[in-house]
């Protein structure tokens, strides 16, 4: 009887909703977002220029940053003109992988975690850590970038 009894109470455990457990909100609104974003990169063509999200620091000083570019890359690349997508933007296809990764990472861990709900812990462990590390390889340039400028105006 008693063990019936824990054995309910575990499944039960096991088997919440979705949305009691802040892990798997979090990666579907992740997996959300970066599907939004590939919908943006496919609507809004390069060929048009009609980008309802401009870069403030071109607009406002009129020089390019860094970024500049990543949406045109972006829509270049779901469109697969790669070649093309490196002229706009030349970390622009990092960044998208890592965009794309993650997407996949989002939907894996999900599988995972709700296949294996006892080894969540490690989960999002391994997730923290491939995340970190995938992210720091796509924008070190852009990191390295901000730091560059942060010690060239102190310098000034």
């Amino acid at each position: 009887m008693i063990l019936y009894s824990r054995k309910n109470k575990s499944d039960q455990r096991s088997h919440q909703k979705l949305t009691d457990r802040p892990y798997y909100i979090i990666n579907i609104v992740f997996a959300g977002v970066i599907v939004l974003m590939l919908i943006y990169s496919g609507i809004f063509s390069p060929e048009k220029n009609n980008y309802p999200v401009v870069c403030i620091h071109e607009r406002l000083t009129g020089v390019t940053c860094f970024s500049c570019g990543l949406s045109h890359s972006f829509s270049l690349i779901v469109r697969g003109r790669i070649e093309e997508a490196y002229e706009w933007n030349q970390y622009g296809m990092r960044v998208f992988l890592f965009f794309f990764a993650q997407l996949l990472f989002r939907l894996d861990f999900l599988r995972l975690s709700l296949k294996r709900p006892e080894n969540i812990k490690q989960l999002i462990i391994y997730d923290s850590i491939a995340s970190l590390i995938i992210f720091l390889i796509s924008f070190w340039p852009f990191i390295t970038n901000i730091f560059k400028d942060l010690f060239a105006s102190f310098a000034v």
